[in-house]
């Protein structure tokens, strides 16, 4: 072989293959909001992570201000998800104990759901952790509640609105993740036409 005959492979491909890459893994750390994990957090990493792959000059580099929006969305997310949380537990009056069980129960419920999720594949687990949330902070508000010395009608109320408020603050989480995966989308795409 000699030497002149090599050649360099086609860059714009390969920019074009790490841009559909990392829009897959954006998909799939979209997902991970449905189980109550920091899906929207991995998105602005992931993105951040592939500015550097790119050079800034490419039609499917992302730039510091796409980057930037996605932290600030990733944080406006979060502080739905726990005001929606709080607010279900303090509107009924809820304790400490009633607030923090619920969050760990509705972690460990979105996580069961995946797992014993209904036979539909994808949509099946992500309904189920979905519900398996809401149920795991509604038994942990009960459950916390009555660690504080409340009595079954009072907790079981408080667990209702720790249900509903933990389906509110997801549901406003994964909107807000959804406009994060856009946001990249749009980036990349209006760079390659």
């Amino acid at each position: 072989m000699v030497l002149a005959d090599f050649s360099i492979p086609n860059w714009d491909f390969l920019y074009v293959l790490a841009a559909m890459l990392l829009l897959v893994l954006i998909f799939v750390l979209w997902l991970l909001n449905f189980v109550n994990l920091p899906g929207n957090w991995m998105m602005s990493v992931a993105t951040l992570a592939y500015m550097p792959l790119i050079p800034k000059d490419e039609h499917v580099a992302v730039k510091w201000p796409v980057v930037v929006a996605l932290l600030l969305l990733a944080t406006w997310g979060e502080l739905v998800e726990f005001a929606a949380g709080a607010w279900g537990v303090t509107k009924a009056g809820g304790t400490r104990w009633g607030a923090g069980l619920a969050l760990i129960g509705s972690i460990a419920g979105g996580i069961a759901g995946v797992f014993f999720g209904l036979p539909v594949p994808i949509l099946g687990q992500i309904v189920a952790a979905l519900l398996f949330a809401g149920l795991g902070a509604l038994v942990g508000a009960i459950v916390g509640e009555r660690i504080a010395g409340r009595q079954f009608s009072e907790s079981l109320q408080v667990g209702r609105a720790a249900f509903w408020g933990r389906l509110l603050g997801t549901f406003g989480k994964v909107s807000i993740g959804a406009v994060m995966g856009v946001l990249v989308l749009i980036s990349l795409c209006l760079k390659i036409f």
